[in-house]
């Protein structure tokens, strides 16, 4: 395909793409991008501005100095396989980091992040075969050949966040290396694995399907959707190789439209799940829609935890029972938490069911944010519910050889996690907002300009000014509006009962849970949404044995946790009492908590326990994204009742 032919000009039945991770060819509310949703402060501009500043250099410094940017000099060089550094997937952490650059200076337009993005997409395009192959861990003398080792060799998973750094790039900026790199390693994967090709096998990790879509969405080339099909199509028929976790780590034990509930390693199937809801969208598919959609609901309400983390084993980083949800021994990957605001969001624009809204909002708060630490130098991979010990302190120019740190470490050996949070950061005004034919949707709540034409291209502007999550006050202002009638239409979360809208013409009524529509308000009115935001108590199913007898206590969308820090001695210890609700005070959450006796025993069975201590005190909790950003402590969300 000749550059000038690479992205799409004829879409005469389609809105402009611009700025947006995901842009369906049909849906009933249409995402808003980077140029018509800006978010200007609060929880989420802080985040992205420690992204911009912090956390994207950040991994663009441990790239380079671990030798993974490097791998792609040296094959452009001929030094291969001797000098190759990182494991399998190391190329991939490269793509992803070159994604989160092309976002953010979409974003803002940063000429020296460019600047790096431009140099660091020529080593990558450098290294690229010329049938449009490219990877620096299989092919060469000396290693084994392309393709040979599909269950574990992610030659694909790589390819695809090639891809999607390329779709990225596409619509922040137009033609560009990157994206013409990501165009040939798309071409030769369609010649290797169509219906024609010499290879009819999937990869064990997906990815390359979601990417396929976007490309198609991008380029209008329809080979890039069928291969994404067959790709799709493909799973569930022993595809790929036994393996001692069995088919269903890689989703590869039932086809994927007869599925009943996400299973197996997380991550995979979360991607998976994303890349069969667009295909369902560009197929009109709806039979596959339906079962994704099915399947996700099942996940949500039975196999996810509070926070919304995603993946209860340790062992094979995956799904655990349905209710399996141990606090202990929570996996919760951080790049899980992604994949379930990839499959949710794309769910919410297909179905406007606010479920998957409310689900995107709890990872974001409670496993994104909970990643990085407060100066943007260290992430959790995993996200534990229960610390039962300190841990140690990592030292900042260690590599954590394993995902399951104590502390937010600055590196891993696999690093997958630092570089999907910055993509996800740079990118995350495009989750805010939607609109149709008749109006906007505000779904996810920060201070916030909106600028963008209704599906009748009627123009409007709005400035949503908020303290959210801290304070539930939404503010939704006109700075332009159509002459003719318009719709206002805002997410109230499930945990808000009791919630207020009040309209331009200053009167007030109830807003249930789910979404409420009012009449959009002329240039220079406002309408304000009320969310009773004040800490609760959260109890379990009680099929989640391992919490049962336990409390959690959430304020608005933030999960709380208790920390050995505040309570001064091992959160072991700690009892609570529920007869009242928690106590806010100076900006703190406070609970009335007791504290057992824990003496050494020669055996920890025996009979009846010691009455519960009645001296309670209040101690404060901290948002579970803050935890260990004190230091080395024991922390536990779920607390024992009195």
């Amino acid at each position: 395909m000749p550059s000038s032919d690479i992205l799409r000009t004829d879409r005469p039945s389609r809105t402009p793409d611009h700025g947006r991770p995901v842009a369906p060819s049909r849906s009933p509310w249409r995402p808003l991008g980077l140029d018509e949703v800006r978010i200007t402060g609060g929880f989420w501009g802080d985040l992205q501005d420690l992204n911009a500043s912090t956390m994207i250099a950040h991994v663009e410094g441990w790239l380079e100095r671990l030798g993974w940017t490097g791998n792609f000099d040296a094959a452009a060089e001929g030094r291969l396989p001797l000098d190759r550094r990182g494991r399998e997937f190391s190329d991939s952490e490269t793509y992803k980091l070159l994604e989160a650059m092309a976002w953010e200076v979409g974003r803002t337009g940063d000429p020296d992040l460019d600047r790096r993005l431009r140099a660091l997409a020529a080593r990558v395009a450098a290294a690229q075969e010329p049938d449009g192959y490219i990877g620096t861990m299989f092919g060469r003398t000396g290693q084994r050949p392309r393709w040979s080792d599909l269950e574990w060799g992610h030659e694909l998973y790589c390819i695809g966040h090639l891809v999607q750094a390329g779709v990225a790039r596409a619509r922040t900026h137009g033609d560009d290396e990157i994206v013409r790199v990501a165009v040939r390693a798309a071409d030769h994967v369609c010649e290797v694995f169509g219906p024609d090709g010499p290879h009819q096998g999937v990869c064990g990790h997906p990815e390359i399907e979601v990417a396929l879509v976007e490309l198609y969405r991008v380029t209008g080339e329809r080979r890039y959707l069928d291969q994404a099909r067959l790709f799709v199509e493909r799973r569930g028929h022993g595809a790929l190789g036994e393996i001692d976790f069995g088919p269903t780590y890689f989703q590869d034990d039932v086809p994927v439209r007869d599925a009943t509930v996400l299973a197996g390693h997380a991550v995979r199937a979360l991607y998976l799940a994303a890349a069969a809801v667009d295909l369902a969208v560009e197929d009109a598919d709806d039979e596959l829609l339906a079962a994704v959609a099915g399947q996700v609901r099942t996940t949500l309400a039975r196999r996810t935890y509070l926070t919304g983390g995603m993946g209860a084993h340790h062992e094979g980083e995956s799904f655990g029972a349905d209710f399996e949800l141990p606090s202990d021994r929570a996996y919760a990957e951080t790049c899980a938490g992604i994949g379930s605001v990839m499959v949710n969001h794309r769910l919410l624009l297909q179905t406007q069911d606010a479920l998957h809204a409310d689900a995107v909002e709890r990872a974001l708060y409670n496993v994104v944010a909970t990643s990085p630490a407060q100066d943007g130098r260290a992430f959790y991979y995993t996200n534990t519910l229960h610390q039962r010990t300190p841990g140690r302190e990592v030292a900042p120019d260690d590599v954590s050889p394993r995902a399951a740190s104590s502390l937010r470490a600055p590196f891993f050996a696999v690093s997958c996690c630092p570089t999907n949070v910055t993509r996800t950061v740079a990118s995350l005004a495009s989750y805010v907002a939607t609109v149709d034919d008749d109006g906007v949707q505000l779904h996810q709540y920060a201070p916030a300009t909106l600028r963008a034409a209704l599906g009748d291209g009627r123009r409007v502007e709005l400035e949503v000014t908020t303290a959210y999550p801290h304070d539930g006050r939404v503010v939704v202002r006109a700075l332009a509006a159509p002459q003719d009638d318009w719709t206002l239409t805002l997410r109230v979360p499930a945990w808000a009962t009791g919630a207020q809208v009040t309209t331009a013409d200053g009167s007030s009524r109830a807003a249930e849970p789910g979404y409420v529509t009012v009449a959009g308000p002329a240039a220079g009115a406002q309408v304000v949404l009320d969310l009773p935001v004040a800490a609760r108590w959260t109890w379990a199913d009680p099929r989640v044995d391992a919490v049962r007898g336990q409390v959690a206590v959430e304020r608005g969308p933030l999960v709380l946790a208790l920390e050995s820090t505040d309570l001064g001695r091992d959160v072991a210890a700690a009892v609570v009492s529920t007869q009242e609700p928690p106590v806010e005070r100076d900006g703190q959450v406070l609970v009335p908590v007791a504290v057992r006796d824990l003496a050494e025993r020669t055996w920890p069975f025996g009979g009846a326990p010691s009455p519960a201590p009645d001296d309670h005190r209040l101690v404060p909790l901290v948002p579970y994204h803050a935890w260990a950003n004190r230091g080395p402590s024991t922390m536990r969300v779920w607390l024992p009742v009195v």
